[in-house]
């Protein structure tokens, strides 16, 4: 198992968190994400290191903007 971090920008709200975690959770070996509203925290949790490109997408795709790291 691996667990990555991430910085999301852009969510407020319950549902900002929650359209992160639909998106993200489609990524093929994601078993779990965890969103800390209040920092922008994304813990992603997988069977193995994940593409950083395909969690962009997915963040992307929920409507708000990974965090450079």
């Amino acid at each position: 198992m691996a667990e990555t971090m991430y910085t999301v920008n852009g969510m407020t709200c319950g549902h900002c968190a929650a359209s992160v975690t639909e998106e993200v959770s489609k990524i093929d070996g994601v078993s779990d994400v965890a969103v800390d509203l209040p920092t922008g925290a994304v813990t992603v949790t997988s069977d193995a290191a994940l593409d950083e490109t395909a969690v962009r997408e997915a963040v992307e795709e929920a409507g708000y903007e990974l965090s450079a790291q």
